[in-house]
């Protein structure tokens, strides 16, 4: 394990990297193609679908593929240009080339195949109900390395079963690393402070036309400035701004930004909250493959499905049958005595 990591990670909440393995050097993600992911989901779903709309097949699933765009703008584009309101299963970043699953409500005038420049949607049948997150088991990438410096890999492999499931930069704003910020400012419910976020916060991983966005947007006197100059990607900075401009107040100018990408500032402070506790836990050397009394754990169905969660048996639980798991901090969260519970509960109150 390593305990020094790079500022950037420890931005959203990861203190640590769960290998000893110094790395290979290189660049990733220096071409789209470089980066490939794709859905694996519940094979008992696409079993089941139909390839004709029945009374009991209403609901049409697409396979979605795309490259240069997120998925987010991906299902705003969709909607916009096509009149598709798609709910995928998970988000995929826009530097990669990706596969993944969507489904919709929507039961008449199906569209069975729609292509933009940079997307495919495919019609590829029908279920019974619409394609629900727990049909998800995982994601399959393919990651090419450019320019690396070491190609012997046996450390790192032999370590690979030690490695902690974080989150990834991509759920906290990438290079940004600010949705967890804004997260946490709308849960106090400091609006004013989390459109204030979201406009002017930079790091020092951010491009360099950003930080001078951003760095004139902490006077929002120069609103009506930035907006002549601000750049296509940053349309909901522009649609806040815009808000603001028009003398909206701060949970008005939120609310210009789509109810899907809200509820993300909220998953990414969970997330935070999830690697913080993964990092404390690791560092004090807690078994994350072993369960213990009172801890909460997932019972393994096949090799990458989990089942339900329970209570820990040490009676009759053994590492092939169970897992253990780190709850998400939510509303009704309340912590129990399991060691990951009581470390989120710790880190809470900080």
């Amino acid at each position: 394990m390593k305990s020094s990591v790079p500022k950037i990670d420890q931005l959203a909440g990861m203190n640590c990297y769960c290998t000893s393995f110094q790395g290979v050097g290189g660049l990733i993600k220096q071409q789209a193609r470089g980066f490939q992911v794709s859905e694996i989901i519940d094979g008992t779903v696409l079993d089941d679908l139909s390839f004709v709309q029945d009374e009991f097949h209403k609901y049409p699933v697409y396979k979605l593929e795309k490259r240069d765009i997120d998925s987010n703008h991906a299902i705003l584009q969709i909607k916009k240009q096509f009149g598709i309101q798609l709910k995928v299963l998970g988000l995929k970043d826009s530097k990669a080339n990706t596969e993944q699953y969507a489904s919709t409500e929507k039961t008449r005038n199906i569209r069975r195949k729609v292509r933009t420049n940079n997307l495919i949607l495919s019609l590829i049948g029908f279920s019974r109900t619409p394609l629900a997150k727990s049909s998800l088991l995982g994601n399959r990438f393919t990651i090419m390395i450019d320019d690396t410096e070491l190609s012997e890999l046996s450390v790192f492999e032999s370590e690979v079963r030690n490695i902690g499931n974080f989150y990834g930069l991509q759920r906290f704003g990438s290079e940004r690393a600010v949705s967890h910020l804004a997260g946490r400012e709308i849960l106090k419910k400091n609006f004013r402070s989390a459109v204030e976020l979201l406009l002017s916060y930079t790091t020092d991983y951010d491009s360099k036309m950003s930080r001078e966005i951003r760095e004139k947007c902490r006077d929002p006197q120069n609103y009506a400035q930035v907006l002549e100059m601000i750049p296509p990607g940053m349309d909901f900075e522009y649609q806040m701004m815009s808000a603001m401009v028009r003398g909206k107040d701060a949970i008005a100018a939120l609310r210009e930004i789509p109810i899907s990408i809200r509820r993300l500032f909220i998953h990414a402070y969970q997330a935070y909250i999830f690697n913080k506790c993964l990092s404390t836990a690791l560092l004090d050397g807690e078994d994350l493959l072993q369960g213990r009394e009172d801890d909460l754990c997932f019972e393994i169905e096949g090799p990458i499905k989990f089942g339900k969660i329970r209570k820990f048996n040490s009676a009759v639980d053994s590492e092939s049958d169970v897992v253990p798991a780190v709850r998400l901090v939510g509303y009704s969260f309340q912590p129990g005595n399991g060691r990951f519970e009581l470390l989120t509960k710790n880190i809470l109150q900080e």
